[in-house]
């Protein structure tokens, strides 16, 4: 098993036709009312329509087959992007490796938005590896509404505050590619400084509350260039209609001529351990939080067989429950897994 979902699991499979290996999410719909297993074509029809660029897993066929709904697409046997940032070294001060992996991302979601699709679940674990190539997965929270109301769709870390229903005057809706930028920026930083910026983008949270009141904040607590800083601050703009665009965050990234400066250039001192600035002023090293990082099943896989059309696949099982868990450091959150 590669990994598990709120809607389903995906596996590990051989095609015998293509001689390829293949994810195959497979979803259980016995007891899905209507309403559900539309969701579940929604997801497939949406994923279709963007299929075929180079860094979205393209999805290769559509199977329902008695209680079970099937999603057969590219199959990385690397892992995802949270796993490569938390657990095998990530691409802290790799600036060169970081602008490739960030243009791919962001080629792929400039793609979505020009067929329509907003993908609303930007994060590291719905990027897959495939060498020094990645490609967005999962779209069953996509839409094609360039103005939602669906609120808190996403996982919290990426969410805009617009999202969540807006920093401090409430709002109705919220722009669907200005939330996927949002998410941009979390990711942006995540591949920097291997950690996100905070645990949510709301008014309870301290850390984006002093970012809030001072644009500059997270440059005085990271080792972060001015370019970036700015980079950065457009991004994170409480008004989305004057948040960076897409494309231009993407062209601004790839000009940066450093992300990072060295630590001990950092502009402020913490004074006191419970003040929002009392956490470490240099990321953490990838999979130390929590004990837990990098650690793995050793047992065999299990095999499993099930169908695939006419043809029989043989899935290799593994226990893989690594999730995006959020350990409060005082003003950064440190991205770990939890075994």
């Amino acid at each position: 098993m590669l990994g598990v979902g709120a809607y389903g699991s995906v596996y590990k499979a051989y095609d015998q036709v293509s001689r390829q290996m293949r994810a195959i999410k497979c979803i259980r719909t016995t007891g899905l009312d209507d309403p559900k297993r539309a969701f579940q074509g929604h997801e497939a029809k949406l994923h279709a329509l963007v299929s075929g660029h180079p860094n979205i897993a393209t999805l290769h066929e559509v199977v329902e087959e008695d209680d079970f709904f099937y999603m057969i697409m590219d199959c990385g046997l690397e892992g995802d992007l949270f796993s490569k940032i938390t657990e095998r070294g990530g691409y802290v001060g790799k600036d060169i490796a970081i602008k490739s992996i960030f243009s791919q991302i962001a080629g792929a979601v400039m793609h979505c938005h020009s067929k329509g699709v907003f993908h609303r679940d930007l994060k590291p674990e719905n990027i897959i590896m495939f060498g020094d190539m990645v490609k967005l997965v999962d779209f069953g929270l996509a839409t094609t509404e360039p103005i939602s109301s669906d609120f808190g769709c996403g996982s919290t870390f990426y969410l805009s505050p617009e999202c969540q229903g807006g920093y401090v005057e409430r709002v109705t809706s919220f722009d669907s590619a200005a939330n996927d930028v949002w998410s941009l920026g979390v990711i942006l930083i995540n591949l920097v400084f291997g950690r996100n910026p905070w645990k949510q983008a709301c008014t309870r949270d301290e850390t984006f509350s002093a970012f809030v009141l001072n644009n500059d904040f997270l440059q005085s607590i990271l080792p972060m260039s001015d370019e970036l800083n700015e980079i950065i601050k457009s991004v994170f703009c409480l008004n989305p209609r004057k948040r960076l665009s897409l494309a231009e965050f993407a062209r601004r990234v790839q000009g940066c001529s450093s992300f990072t400066v060295p630590a001990g250039s950092l502009s402020t001192t913490p004074s006191s351990s419970s003040s929002p600035a009392s956490s470490p002023r240099t990321p953490a090293t990838a999979g130390t939080a929590g004990g837990a990082a990098g650690t793995e099943s050793t047992t065999s896989p299990t095999p499993i067989r099930f169908h695939y059309g006419h043809e029989v696949l043989i899935c290799n099982s593994r226990d893989n429950n690594a999730q995006s868990q959020g350990q409060d450091s005082g003003v950064c959150v440190e991205l770990h897994s939890m075994a």
